[in-house]
């Protein structure tokens, strides 16, 4: 754990579990996403091109990915010194391209609807198995279509009901009708038929940089990657406007479009939705971020297994 300050604190053990401390980080993650919300998601007027911003808790620093351009223009060390004097907070400079999308509608097989906008047919990945206490549905993107056709491995098909979405701010999710999804079942693989039953989930707050995560998309297919930034701000109006810094950022390269939706997780651990990528200008993923569990919206939930009685 990085702590502020220059005392030393004594390491200890938890549930069996070694917690290391180490001290000298300039701020805490409350002032460092503070930070974020008031000054620099509308940095607008000294970086008219669009930049994004994220946590590292690894170093205790605000993350601040600039344009190639902008940091031709300014100079990075102008950028950096001008943001802590604006935020108040310790800052790390990249430079990204910052070519963000949502993670769209193309390829893969899973969910399929009809794209009322541009009237084409589009798919996305299903995420996790979710309830209301009384309905079962299945948890995906927002900006997948709104009526989804289900597509198992055999070429089956089940018509999912739409029912609620939010796409603005701080979520990107949906929710569609399934009397059939009654078990909290998803599939880590689905191309190797690796079905696993979903036990818990991972709060975002309980997130950390170097979690080691895993993915399932239909365009993509499975891959695992390290967390990098906690609490990220895509640039730009991708949240139906402004983004909230609520995002997390999973390591590349394993991410194209139509992994919109799928399930990001640790085992049988849940820890989010898919969303959206950040790529080069030849297309690579650098980075995928996910919306987390926390914010499904209620009265939905994740389904999860029954805990095992102890004899």
């Amino acid at each position: 754990m990085l702590l502020t300050g220059g005392e030393p604190v004594p390491d200890r053990e938890a549930a069996e579990v070694p917690i290391i401390f180490h001290t000298g980080a300039k701020a805490t993650h409350a002032q460092a996403v503070e930070a974020m919300r008031k000054h620099l998601i509308d940095f607008r007027t000294d970086l008219p091109n669009a930049r994004g911003a994220g946590y590292d808790q690894r170093t205790g620093e605000v993350v601040l990915l600039v344009t190639a351009a902008d940091a031709q223009r300014y100079g990075l060390d102008a950028i950096r010194a001008r943001a802590e004097q604006v935020s108040g907070a310790p800052i790390r400079v990249m430079v990204n391209n910052l070519i963000e999308q949502n993670l769209s509608v193309e390829g893969g097989g899973r969910v399929e609807g009809l794209n009322t906008q541009t009237q084409r047919r589009t798919v996305c990945t299903s995420g996790f198995v979710v309830t209301d206490g009384q309905r079962t549905g299945i948890a995906t993107a927002a900006h997948c279509a709104d009526e989804l056709t289900y597509v198992d491995r055999d070429g089956a098909s089940t018509p999912l009901p739409f029912d609620v979405q939010s796409g603005l701010g701080y979520r990107d999710v949906q929710v569609n009708i399934s009397p059939e999804a009654n078990q909290p079942l998803f599939f880590a693989n689905r191309g190797a038929g690796s079905l696993r039953r979903l036990a818990t989930w991972r709060n975002v707050a309980s997130t950390r940089s170097g979690d080691f995560v895993c993915h399932y998309g239909e365009s993509s297919g499975y891959s695992c990657a390290e967390v990098e930034l906690t609490d990220y701000a895509p640039p730009g109006a991708l949240c139906g406007g402004p983004c909230s810094p609520t995002w997390v950022t999973v390591k590349g390269p394993s991410c194209i479009p139509g992994d919109s939706g799928g399930p990001v997780y640790s085992g049988s651990v849940a820890f989010g939705i898919a969303k959206g990528v950040n790529r080069t200008a030849s297309g690579a993923c650098i980075f995928y971020y996910y919306m987390s569990t926390d914010y499904l919206p209620p009265p939905w939930r994740l389904m999860v297994a029954a805990p095992k009685r102890r004899r």
